[in-house]
Parts: C-alpha cells; structure tokens; sequence
C-alpha cells in the first residue's frame, strides 16, 4: 500500500481552463517547496509540456486505452516516484471517455482513471455566463456517479465580486466547498494552432512566463492549503510501481538507438525511452532542426510525432542530416516512425525535400483525424510481427500520398491498410505508448542489436 497525496482536476466540458489551472496549481505547490509529479489524462502529448516545465520533471499521461486500466495506478506511482503530491489533469469532460464499441461508456474517461487511483476530484467550471445555476450543474456532476469523490470547485473567468459572491452563496448551499475563484484574465491565455497549445517546448523563454503567470494567479486566488487537505485525504493505492525492467528482457550488445527530440519532435511518452534503455538499449537524442549528423555509432533510430509541418522548412535545409537518415535505413538500421516521423521519411512535405526514405508525398489538410485505434499488424517488421495487436491513437492534419505502402503497417478498419514497413522500416499514422505493448520495445532494440551494421560503414556518404 503507497499513501501518496494527489488530486484530479475534472471538467464539465473541454475548454473550461483545466491545463492553465492544472499548470498554474503545478506551479504553486512546486513554488511552495513540494515536489510535484504532473500527469495527464487520456493521449494528448501537449499539456504535460506545459506541466513538466511546472514541476520541473516530465509529465506522464494515464490513458487506459492505450496501457490497459491494471497498468493506471502502476505507471502512476512509477511516474511519481520521489514526489510529495500527484496533480492529474483530465481530458475533455469528467465521464467522457472512449467511444469505441469494444469498451463500455466512460471507459478512459476522466472518472475512469480517478476512480482506478482513488483520488478525489477537483471540478474546474468555466462561470463566465452562470450565475446560481452554478449550483445546479456542480450538484449534478456530484451525484452523477457514487464512486466518483468529488472534493471541490476550482470557479474560472469569475467577473466581478458580486459575480463571485453570488457563486460562492449558490454553492456553499450546494454543500459543495470552493477551493477558488479566479478571474478573467486574457493575458493568461496560451496560445493555440492547428493541433491545439503551441508545446511548451517550442515556446521557450514565452512558455516560462506564461507557467510564472499562472502560478502568481493560482497561488493569490486558490486556497492551497485546503487543495493540499483534499490530496492528503487520498486513501492509500494498492498498487507497486510500473518497472520497465520487468516488462521486457534485456537484449545482448548494448546498440546505441537514437530518438528524435527538438521543437519539431515533441510528442513521445517517456515510458518509450525507457522501455528501450531496459531491454539493453543506449538511448541518445538528436535534433533533426539542429544536429548536422546522426549521433556516432548508432544502430537504429526513433522518430516520434510532433509538428514537422510548421518546420518543414527548416528540416528540409539540413541536408546533411537528410542524407544521414536515408544512408541509415538504406544500410538496414531498423527506423520507427510514427506521424511526424512518417512526415520527415516521406519524399516530400508540403513541396519540400524531405529524407525520400519512403516514396510518399505527404500534404496538410483542412480535416483534423482524430481517434483511437485498435489496430493489427499486416506485415511482419522491425517493431511488431505480423498479426500483433495493439491499441494507439491518430492525431493529425495531414495526409499521406499513398496511405500505404505493399507491405503495409496497420489495420484498423474496412477503410484499408495504413503505414509502411520497407526493409528496416516501420513508419504510421498511429501513435503508441509502448508501455501497453513492452515487446515492441523488446523486439525493436533485437532488431536494432542483429543489425551488425559496421561502424565505419554507418557514415560512410560523407
């Protein structure tokens, strides 16, 4: 049993300012003198940027769907290790959770994943157009589900103090405490583009202000003291800790993988990484905005997702890097891709030069594609042998000309195959966290160690 103080912060609905109050409170308690561990409810990679540079370490999502409801409480307390309280950011509305029809309603949800850790909940509602309805609203969320602990009101974009007040009366009523209220403030705003936040790590310098604004707001207008009562009154969690070690066996030969990072590759989960560290890998980074030349020595390579469009430019002007990449695959080093990894190993994106590592012409698009999966491997490959099942997510504004290569990827509807495995390569649309799927990480960093491509060999095109 781990008795570790943590909290959820819920939603009626999407947009009602759960990331800035999750960030800021982050922020405060951090500020406070606490170590904090940040997480994030459901795929998005987004909100735990802005979390981790809060907290000061990286934030973890909790997404049944892709790791498996047994694996909440365990990834949690891995990813909380050393902390002294647990903030948990949830998605969309509190009960609103996957719509596949292999699971039931709610599943993923919010509620869901409070449930599995048993953490109170925290209610963020957006009062900008209420008054004593307030109350209602709050009283429903309360009684809507008996096994959801709903502890408190976080009251945002409050107007004036008779705005307030009249709040405040409606739910103290209620019996339903308010643990603050905090005001409508434009400069608190984040900004947004075609895939939702700017990550954090490409705003930099903008990022830290903005995390040193939301917490001077959360610390002056939110009662910290009662939000930490409420976390400490978190019942112990039975559960051990995640341990990468134990999902996988190490593999012989020690090959160096290198995973892609920078402002351009933002979107991975940190259980990736270190799934490949315990099945024998040396894990180094480059940045294909930066970094001239792959990292020496390197046996594979792993492009996560994140916004090549937006730098398309940019990576297309580092050639050198280009011409690194497609030396690789050529040479057999097994290469995984997902989204903006498929992106960078097309021909060309957007009319730019890309790696031509697969010959694809990808393109934005007016439609967001948005979802999860539940996918099947067609093809044997580097990451997953033929027939494997996995459960991922597409998130995306562009398209892929062809969407499939002969030996396709994926299957995860009548729509067609989905992805390419040429030779050494596994490139898709489809976004895993390899945590519900250790052996891919097993499989990959086997692959990387039988590859045996001779050192001299791996920068030979210079």
């Amino acid at each position: 049993m781990v008795t570790l103080p943590r909290l959820v912060l819920a939603a009626p609905g999407s947009n009602a300012g759960k990331t800035s109050i999750a960030t800021g409170l982050i922020a405060a308690l951090t500020a406070h003198g606490l170590t904090v561990s940040p997480h994030k409810v459901g795929p998005d990679y987004i909100d735990p940027g802005y979390h981790g540079l809060a907290a000061g370490r990286p934030g973890r999502n909790l997404d049944p769907w892709l790791v498996g409801e047994e694996r909440i409480a365990p990834l949690f307390l891995h990813g909380a290790r050393g902390a002294d309280i647990a903030v948990v950011e949830g998605v969309m509305g509190l009960f609103d959770g996957a719509t596949h029809p292999s699971v039931e309603p709610g599943f993923a949800s919010t509620a869901d994943v409070a449930g599995l850790l048993r953490a109170p909940v925290v209610l963020v509602v957006d009062a900008a157009a209420q008054g004593r309805s307030v109350a209602a609203l709050v009283h429903g969320f309360a009684t809507f589900d008996p096994g959801v602990r709903l502890g408190g009101v976080i009251l945002n974009r409050v107007g004036t103090d008779r705005h307030e007040s009249i709040l405040r009366d409606a739910l103290g009523a209620a019996g339903v405490p308010v643990l603050g209220a905090i005001r409508r403030l434009e400069q608190l705003h984040t900004p947004s583009r075609h895939l939702g936040l700017v990550p954090a790590a490409e705003r930099s310098a903008e990022a830290v202000d903005t995390v040193h604004r939301l917490r001077r707001v959360v610390a002056e207008d939110v009662d910290l003291d009662a939000v930490l009562a409420l976390a400490r009154s978190a019942p112990p969690l039975g559960a051990q800790p995640w341990d990468p070690a134990a999902e996988v066996t190490a593999v012989a030969g020690r090959p160096r993988i290198a995973v892609a990072g920078g402002p351009a590759f933002t979107f991975g989960y940190a259980e990736n990484a270190e799934l490949l560290a315990a099945a024998g890998a040396v894990v180094v980074t480059v940045d294909p905005l930066r970094d001239e030349a792959l990292p020496e020595g390197i046996a594979g390579l792993v492009i996560g997702g994140g916004f090549p469009e937006v730098y398309a430019a940019e990576l297309s002007a580092n050639e050198s890097l280009r011409a690194d990449v497609a030396a690789l695959a050529a040479r057999g080093a097994p290469v995984a891709a997902e989204c903006a990894g498929l992106l960078y190993l097309a021909r060309s994106l957007d009319g730019v030069p890309m790696c031509g590592v697969l010959d694809v012409a990808a393109t934005m698009s007016p439609r967001l594609t948005l979802g999860y999966r539940a996918a099947v491997a067609t093809s044997d490959s580097v990451l997953a042998p033929a027939g494997a099942r996995v459960r991922g997510h597409e998130f995306h504004r562009t398209v892929a000309e062809p969407a499939a290569g002969p030996a396709a990827a994926w299957q995860w509807s009548a729509t067609g195959p989905e992805g390419f495995t040429p030779g050494s390569v596994h490139a898709s649309y489809l976004h895993l966290n390899w945590a519900g799927s250790p052996a891919l990480a097993e499989r990959f960093v086997a692959a990387c160690a039988a590859a045996r491509i001779p050192r001299e060999l791996r920068h030979a095109h210079r």
